[in-house]
């Protein structure tokens, strides 16, 4: 099994589809690509006639788009349990990774992923809406979580590996959160696997600058 990735400084959607496999233990060689140069290209128009990070190549499957290669993972590999086992709970878990995986898309343009960073950045009112509702998923999925698992849906669950990005975009912006939000960013960056993600992105030195938001804060 292939994962092709971006830099892991930069690569939200990379990120996800990594922490995918490496969350449930599944072996696969990761092939990082600099995002935007002519390897990059020239690599993905084999695989995916999308052009972008993640693709996963299984034997003879070949899947683009984060969310569609948890689905993949989860059905293949992990016996259904990378979603809740209940139906009203893996119903809203859906739910919020969908609504991760198509909205929030001022928080997207202007707090790119930038794990090396530590930055100051104006937020419009689109963007500061944005944060305000994750931050209110976060808190009401912690107010029944927090003492059980700790996870968005107590265990581990994909709606975790859509929203563990946003944490590493919170802390490079110095985003405040509610109390019981900041608990679930303690969770994500205390995990093993996101760990391993940030030392990798640490050791990268290729800059991007289209995502070299906000001023740095010393």
């Amino acid at each position: 099994m292939q994962l092709i990735i971006g830099n892991k400084n930069y690569s939200s959607w990379s990120f996800r589809g990594w922490l995918m496999l490496v969350q449930n233990g599944i072996p696969f060689h990761e092939n990082k690509l600099t995002l935007f140069s002519d390897n990059f290209y020239r690599t993905l128009e084999v695989y995916s006639p999308a052009a972008k990070v993640p693709v996963l190549i299984d034997g003879d499957v070949t899947v683009w788009d984060s969310l569609a290669i948890c689905e993949y993972i989860n059905e293949a590999y992990c016996q259904g349990r990378a979603w809740p086992q209940d139906k009203v709970e893996r119903a809203k878990a859906r739910a919020i990774s969908c609504e991760m995986h198509s909205g929030f898309t001022a928080l997207r343009n202007e707090m790119p992923m930038n794990c090396r960073a530590r930055r100051h950045i104006e937020l419009s009112e689109a963007a500061q809406h944005d944060v305000a509702r994750i931050d209110q998923i976060w808190r009401e999925q912690m107010l029944k979580y927090s003492d059980n698992g700790g996870w968005l849906f107590g265990e581990w669950s994909i709606a975790d590996c859509m929203y563990a990005p946003v944490v590493l975009r919170f802390r490079t912006y110095g985003i405040e959160v509610s109390d019981l939000s900041k608990l679930y960013m303690d969770k994500v960056l205390q995990s093993a696997p996101v760990k391993a993600w940030l030392k990798d992105a640490l050791q990268e030195t290729d800059i991007v600058p289209e995502d070299e938001a906000g001023t740095d804060v010393v």
